[in-house]
C-alpha cells in the first residue's frame, strides 16, 4: 500500500489559532484577576511600595509581567498545537508539508513591533514621572556613599551655636545608619561620593539611582505610608561593598521633627554645612577598612 497524503483543510490552522488566541486570553484574565498591589504575587515579586513615584513604576513590571506570560502561552499554544494537530496519525501517512504560514508569520512580525512600542512608550511616561522634580521640594536630603558607610545631612533643619546641619553616618551595619522622613512629603535626595560609584536605592520607594564622583544626581519621591524600610548600595563598589545598608524610617512629622531636634543637641552631628565627604571619608572607622582592604591586596 502506497504512502497517502492528508487532504489539505483549513480545519487544523483553524483549531491552532484558535488554541493560541484562547490561551492568550486565558493568561492575561489570570494576570489581570491577580495583578493586586496588596501581595507579592500580585506585585510579581515586587515589595510592598510607599511612595506615589513607585506606583508607577509598578504598575510598569506588572504589565511587562502579563505581556510576557500572554506572549509565551501564545507561543506553547502554536507549538504545541502543531505538533499535535499535524502529527502522523498511521503508518501509511506523510502529514502535510507545509513550507509557511503566511499569517503566522505576518503575526510574528507585527506584534512584536507593536509590543515595542507600547513598551517604550510606557518606559518614556514612567521615567518622566520618576524624575520629575518640584522646585519647592518639603524635605532635602544629601546622601553621600563612600567607602563604605552612608552619611545622611539634614541642611538648614536645626539652628544651634554648633551650624545648622545634622547628619548621621553609619558604621556598616543597617541599623546604625537611620534615615528617617516625614510621611506624606515630598522628598528630594541629592547624592554625592567622594570616592567610586555608590547605587543609591530602596526598594519599596521603586527608585534608585547612581552616585557618581563629580556628578550631583538628584531624584524625588513623595511618601505615602509609615513604616520602616530596607534600603542598599546597588553597585558593587569594593571589598565591604555589603556593609552599605541602611535603614528608612518614614514617620509623621512630629516624629521626624522630634528626631531632628535630638540630633541637633548632640554636637557631633551637627555641622555649619552638609558633610559631603573629602577630609571626612578619612574617618578612624574607613582607615581600618581601609587597611584592612590593603591586606588582601
Amino acid at each position: 500500500m502506497g504512502l497517502r497524503h492528508p487532504e489539505r483543510t483549513g480545519g487544523p490552522v483553524r483549531q491552532i489559532r484558535r488554541a493560541a488566541v484562547l490561551a492568550g486570553v486565558v493568561v492575561l484574565a489570570l494576570g489581570l484577576t491577580g495583578c493586586s498591589d496588596d501581595s507579592q504575587a500580585g506585585r510579581y515579586g515586587m515589595p510592598e511600595i510607599v511612595t506615589e513615584q513607585g506606583q508607577d513604576n509598578l504598575h510598569l513590571w506588572q504589565g511587562a509581567w502579563i505581556a510576557a506570560l500572554a506572549t509565551g502561552a501564545v507561543t506553547w499554544a502554536l507549538i504545541l498545537g502543531a505538533v499535535w494537530l499535524f502529527r502522523r496519525r498511521s503508518d501509511d501517512e506523510v502529514p502535510i508539508q507545509t513550507r509557511y504560514n503566511l499569517p503566522v508569520e505576518i503575526f510574528y512580525t507585527i506584534f512584536p513591533i507593536i509590543m515595542v512600542i507600547v513598551f517604550f512608550s510606557h518606559t518614556v511616561r514612567v521615567q518622566n514621572v520618576m524624575l520629575e522634580m518640584d522646585p519647592d521640594p518639603d524635605v532635602t536630603v544629601k546622601v553621600v556613599g563612600q567607602k563604605w558607610q552612608w552619611t545622611f545631612n539634614y541642611p538648614d533643619s536645626v539652628d544651634t551655636p554648633d551650624g545648622t546641619n545634622v547628619y548621621v553616618s553609619g558604621t556598616g551595619a543597617a541599623e546604625d545608619t537611620p534615615l528617617y522622613l516625614p510621611v506624606d512629603s515630598t522628598i528630594e535626595f541629592q547624592l554625592y561620593s567622594p570616592d567610586v560609584i555608590h547605587g543609591f536605592g530602596i526598594p519599596s520607594f521603586a527608585m534608585r539611582m547612581d552616585v557618581v564622583p563629580g556628578r550631583e544626581n538628584a531624584f524625588q519621591v513623595t511618601t505615602t505610608e509609615t513604616g520602616t524600610f530596607t534600603g542598599k548600595c546597588f553597585e558593587l563598589c569594593g571589598s565591604y561593598h555589603s556593609r552599605m545598608l541602611f535603614e528608612v524610617h518614614v514617620v509623621e512629622q512630629d516624629e521626624y521633627d522630634a528626631y531632628l531636634a535630638e540630633l541637633g543637641a548632640d554636637p557631633e552631628h551637627v555641622s555649619e554645612e552638609p558633610v559631603l565627604g573629602g577630609d571626612y571619608s578619612e574617618t578612624p572607622v574607613l582607615e581600618d577598612l581601609n587597611e584592612t582592604e590593603g591586606e588582601h591586596e
